[in-house]
């Protein structure tokens, strides 16, 4: 009985090895598959690079917010630091336009309309269109 279940392996076992010589095919065409993936994931970075290039000025400010404190009711002090934000970048940089990202809007309103940050560091970019956008600053 032992000698039927050794043999019962041995098949089994052979059946395994040809099924792993079939998997060796798929997994070079998986691999095949993954380079031309990573080759389609290359393309485009160089997209990006290419609106890097088109950067001209790259800046980075510690823009006081104070003025927000000290003028009116303090239920608007959030939406005066936004104004005093543009207004100083807007004096910083002569922008045609100007797009405040989201995150530097969300630094701004995190602590609520009546007590906004006392002052935030942003990094400013301008481009070849003179279109400035503010994001915040790492650190």
């Amino acid at each position: 009985m032992a000698d039927a279940e050794n043999e019962g392996l041995a098949t089994e076992d052979v059946e395994d090895e040809e099924d792993l010589e079939g998997a060796g095919v798929l997994s070079e065409d998986i691999e095949e598959a993954l380079a031309e993936e990573a080759e389609e994931v290359e393309a485009p970075s160089a997209e990006v690079e290419e609106e890097e290039e088109e950067i001209v000025e790259e800046r980075i400010y510690t823009v006081p917010l104070r003025k927000a404190y000290w003028t009116g009711s303090r239920r608007r002090r959030a939406n005066r630091a936004v104004r005093a934000l543009r207004e100083f970048v807007e004096r910083h940089m002569k922008p045609e336009e100007l797009l405040i990202q989201p995150e530097v809007n969300e630094r701004i309103w995190s602590r609520g309309i009546q007590k906004p940050p006392r002052r935030v560091r942003i990094r400013v970019t301008k481009n070849t269109d003179n279109l400035v956008k503010v994001y915040l600053a790492e650190g």
